[in-house]
């Protein structure tokens, strides 16, 4: 290869390096800054095929699309001076390229360490403004919103960051505070339960002083209407025997003769000592009974 040819292909070499080195794309995604010589001198760079100088122009590329910002758990005192834990996340994108990349050099990690304190300070100053139970679920959409809104707006001015949202994960009282306050509901619920147990014991001792009232009640009043059926039974088998007896007095009297002789004499061992003249023995000494 002549020296010529060496010369031209070495030109060709540099011409394509230089060629790749002024050339650079910016996609849909990415927001870019250009820099001259480490300053920044264009922060509106379109997506799509642009020109530079090598040597003299860099140009740095940052995520525009959402990234979270899931913030470490803190501890905060509401307006009631009570401490809670409270869990949550930011979500948030690149707005402002030139002020992003000088407050942060273009770095992630710097900006969501920046962001993080911010986010720490508006939820510090809104939960030291409402109730436990505004923060917990009376005015927490409302909260969210506002503190959404003014960190976006501090962000962007800063950080040159868009925040779009802001919201809480968590909210759990401190563990020394849960414990006391398990201990607390342990305790109440204990009392509820005894208090219950009481109410059924003193309810069921009315039931079952009832069903013994009811049934000593239903017991005397069985044995009233057993005896009153038993005398006007009584009443009745008087009655018929009465006119059985008006009926034929002779004949009813043999018959009650024959029966005592039979319940009388009914067992072999049977000793009675009665005088032969007593009555007992009439239909005996005469068939008739006459006395």
């Amino acid at each position: 290869m002549s020296g010529r040819q060496m010369a031209i292909l070495i030109g060709l070499v540099v011409a394509i390096g230089l060629i790749s080195n002024s050339l650079y794309v910016v996609n849909e995604r990415e927001k870019a800054v250009l820099l001259k010589f480490g300053e920044v001198v264009d922060t509106d760079i379109k997506p799509g095929l642009h020109f530079k100088i090598p040597v003299v122009n860099d140009v740095r590329r940052f995520e525009s699309r959402l990234v979270t910002l899931d913030a470490a758990p803190q501890r905060y005192l509401t307006s009631e001076k009570k401490a809670l834990i409270v869990d949550s996340f930011v979500k948030w994108r690149v707005q402002d390229a030139g002020a992003f990349y000088k407050a942060t050099g273009g770095d992630e990690f710097t900006a969501n360490s920046l962001l993080a304190s911010r986010v720490d300070n508006g939820l510090r100053n809104k939960f030291g403004e409402r109730t436990v139970f505004e923060v917990v679920s009376g005015e927490r959409d409302a909260l969210m919103a506002e503190i959404t809104e003014e960190l976006d707006r501090i962000a962007l001015s800063e950080l040159g960051i868009h925040v779009t949202d802001v919201r809480v994960k968590k909210i759990d009282l401190p563990p020394e505070v849960s414990s006391a306050v398990y201990s607390r509901m342990s305790t109440e619920r204990e009392r509820e339960a005894r208090d219950h147990r009481a109410r059924g014991r003193e309810l069921a001792e009315g039931i079952e002083a009832d069903a013994d009232r009811q049934k000593t009640v239903i017991e005397a009043n069985a044995y009233r209407e057993a005896e009153q059926i038993r005398g006007e039974g009584d009443a009745i088998a008087a009655e018929i025997y009465a006119n059985a007896f008006n009926q034929d007095p002779e004949f009813y009297a043999f018959y009650r003769s024959i029966q005592a002789y039979r319940t009388a004499f009914s067992g072999k061992e049977d000793l009675l000592v009665i005088d032969p003249e007593s009555d007992f023995f009439r239909f005996l000494n005469d068939p008739m009974g006459s006395r």
